[in-house]
C-alpha cells in the first residue's frame, strides 16, 4: 500500500465532500460521524465529479441524477447509479490526509446458494436495476431477464436529448450493464416478447410458444409510445421515439437543412425539437398548450422553456391541430385544421405513451391500462410490477408516474421485498430534461400548490424554485443548482416548511 499525502483535515467541509487527485484517480473525501472517508470521486452512474453534490443525512447525493451512497462505507442507496462506490485506504497522521489510490476490495459477500427463480420482464431502467439489485443484496438463486429488443438494457434518456441532436450515434448509446457484467452475475437473458402470464401456474407464455415457470416475477415492461390516428401517419418517414432502433431510423432519415414536424408538447416532443434543432433542421412543433410544461413546472419556467426553443429557431402553432399528413410514397405535407400546409420532411409524435401491459389481459387494470399495485408494488401473489406500467400509492394517492429514475427506485424496493423485506415507496420522485444545452431538473410530484418562490430568474438561470402547499414544499425546480437539488432530494423525504428549505439552499449557493 503507498499512501500519499493529499489534504489537511481541515480542508474537508461537513456539508459536502472534497474532490483530490492522484494522478488520474480522482477521489472525494468526506467526513462521516466525525470520521473521514475516502471513495472514488466520480458517479458510476454518468460520472458527475460527486464533491459537487450535497451531504445529508449521512448521505452522499450526485450532483447531476441524483444517486445516493451511504458516506460510511459508499452502499448504494438511490439510483440511477447502480453500484457502490469504490472505497480507498485512508490515514490520518496529525492533520495530514493520506490516501491510496488503489480501492479496498469488494466487502460483498458472495450469493447464497437459492433453489428459487426470479424472472424479470423487462430489461429496461427498471428491469435492469432489479435484476442488478437482486445480486447485490444477496440472492444466489437463478434470475432469467426477459428482454423484447436484442441488444442489453440500455440508456433511453440519451435518445432525445444526445442522440437525436448528432452528438451521439445510436449505437453508443451506453448499455445500463454490459455483457460482462450479465455473465459474471449469472443473470440470464432471455430475448423475446412475453404474450401471456398465468398467475395461478406461475407461468409466463412468450410468444414463439415457449413457457417459463417463475417463483417470483416483476413486470417492468414500461411504456409504448402513442401512435398518430391522421391519416398518411403510415407514411415511412411518421416517427415515434423510444428505442435506439426507432432513433436511428430518425437519424437515417433527418437531413440538415430539412423540415421537421413534430406533434405534441410532451418532454420528449420538446426534447426532440431541441436536439432536432441542433442538427440542423428546421422544426415545428405543433403544442397543445401555449405554455409547455405548466403543469409540472408553473408558468414561469414554461415560458422561459419555450422562449429559449423560440431564440434558437423552433417554431410553436398553438391553436390549430393536424388533420392529414400527405405524400407520395413519403411525408411531403401537415395539413392543419384551418387548411395551413406545413412542408415537412418528417414527422415526430410526442403525445404521450400508455403503458405496456397487452400481455397481461387476465389481471385487473385501471382505465389508463397500468396494473393496481399495493404499497409493495405487489399486483398479486409473487407478482410484482414496477415503473411506467405501476399505479402505487404516493402520499396517501394512487399515482402512475413515468420517470426513468422512479422505475429504479420501485426495482430496489422490489428486489428487497422478493427477499423478503417489506419496503414501500417513501422516496422523492425525480427527473431532469435538457434543451438547448441546458438541464432542468425536477423534484416532487406537485399536482398543486398555492405558493411559488424562485430564486434566480427562469429565464437566465441559474435559478431555483420552490412549490408550496400550506407552507411545506411540494415541488422544486432549477437549472444550474445541482448541489441545492442534490440536499432537496433527500431532505424533502420528510415535510419540509418552505422558509427552512430556503435556508438551506441560500447555506449550500
Amino acid at each position: 500500500m503507498t499512501l500519499h499525502r493529499v489534504a489537511r483535515f481541515a480542508d474537508v467541509p461537513e456539508d459536502r465532500g472534497l474532490e483530490v487527485q492522484i494522478g488520474d484517480c480522482k477521489i472525494v473525501l468526506l467526513r462521516a460521524a466525525g470520521q473521514l472517508r475516502a471513495f472514488q470521486g466520480e458517479c458510476p452512474h454518468a460520472g458527475a465529479p460527486l464533491a459537487e453534490g450535497a451531504l445529508c443525512h449521512g448521505r452522499l447525493i450526485c450532483p447531476w441524477h441524483k444517486a445516493a451512497f451511504r458516506a460510511e462505507d459508499g452502499a448504494l442507496c438511490e439510483p440511477p447509479a447502480l453500484d457502490s462506490l469504490k472505497r480507498y485506504p485512508l490515514e490520518l497522521r496529525g492533520d495530514e490526509v493520506w490516501v491510496d489510490d488503489q480501492p479496498l476490495p469488494d466487502p460483498h459477500t458472495p450469493p447464497q446458494d437459492d433453489p428459487r427463480t426470479f424472472v424479470i420482464v423487462g430489461a429496461g431502467a427498471g428491469g435492469t436495476a432489479c435484476a442488478a439489485a437482486l445480486r447485490e443484496k444477496g440472492f444466489g438463486g437463478r434470475i432469467v431477464l426477459i428482454d423484447r429488443e436484442p441488444d442489453t438494457g440500455y440508456d433511453r434518456t440519451v435518445l432525445s436529448k444526445f442522440v437525436l441532436s448528432g452528438e451521439m450515434p445510436p449505437p453508443e448509446t451506453p448499455p445500463l450493464r454490459d455483457d460482462d457484467f450479465y455473465r459474471e452475475q449469472h443473470i440470464n437473458r432471455v430475448s423475446g416478447e412475453v404474450s401471456g402470464l398465468d398467475v395461478e401456474t406461475k407461468t409466463l407464455h412468450l410468444s414463439d410458444d415457449r413457457t417459463l415457470n417463475y417463483n417470483a416475477a416483476v413486470l417492468a415492461t414500461g411504456a409504448t409510445p402513442n401512435a398518430l390516428k391522421l391519416p398518411g401517419a403510415d407514411l415511412p418517414q411518421v416517427f415515434v421515439l423510444r428505442s435506439k432502433a426507432q432513433a436511428q431510423s430518425i437519424m437515417d432519415a433527418a437531413q440538415p437543412g430539412q423540415r421537421a414536424v413534430i406533434i405534441g408538447d410532451s418532454f420528449i416532443a420538446l426534447e426532440c425539437a431541441s436536439a432536432l434543432r441542433q442538427h440542423g433542421l428546421e422544426v415545428t412543433l405543433l403544442a397543445r398548450h401555449a405554455i409547455p410544461f405548466a403543469a409540472q413546472f408553473g408558468e414561469a419556467v414554461g415560458k422561459a422553456i419555450r422562449a429559449l426553443h423560440e431564440e434558437n429557431g423552433v417554431q410553436f402553432i398553438t391553436d390549430h391541430e393536424a388533420r392529414e399528413i400527405t405524400g407520395d410514397g413519403k411525408v411531403e405535407a401537415v395539413l392543419l385544421d384551418n387548411g395551413l400546409r406545413l412542408s415537412a420532411d418528417l414527422v415526430l409524435a410526442g403525445i404521450g405513451v400508455h403503458p405496456a401491459t397487452e400481455a397481461f389481459g387476465d389481471l385487473p387494470r385501471e382505465e389508463d391500462q397500468s396494473l393496481l399495485v399495493d404499497a409493495s408494488l405487489r399486483v398479486a401473489d409473487s407478482l410484482w410490477a414496477i415503473g411506467d406500467i405501476a399505479t402505487f400509492p404516493l402520499n396517501g394517492k394512487p399515482q402512475r408516474i413515468e420517470h426513468w429514475r422512479l422505475a429504479q427506485q420501485h426495482a430496489r424496493i422490489v428486489a428487497a421485498n422478493l427477499l423478503g423485506g417489506d419496503e414501500h415507496y417513501l422516496d422523492v420522485p425525480y427527473f431532469w430534461t435538457w434543451h438547448f444545452g441546458r438541464n432542468y431538473d425536477y423534484l416532487g410530484h406537485a399536482e398543486a400548490w398555492d405558493a411559488v418562490e424562485f430564486i434566480g430568474e427562469p429565464e437566465q438561470p441559474p435559478f431555483i424554485g420552490l412549490f408550496g402547499s400550506k407552507g411545506v414544499v411540494v415541488a422544486a425546480v432549477a437549472c444550474e443548482e445541482e448541489r441545492a437539488m442534490a440536499l432537496l432530494a433527500e431532505r424533502m423525504k420528510q415535510p419540509l416548511p418552505m422558509d427552512e428549505a430556503w435556508r438551506l439552499v441560500r447555506a449550500v449557493r
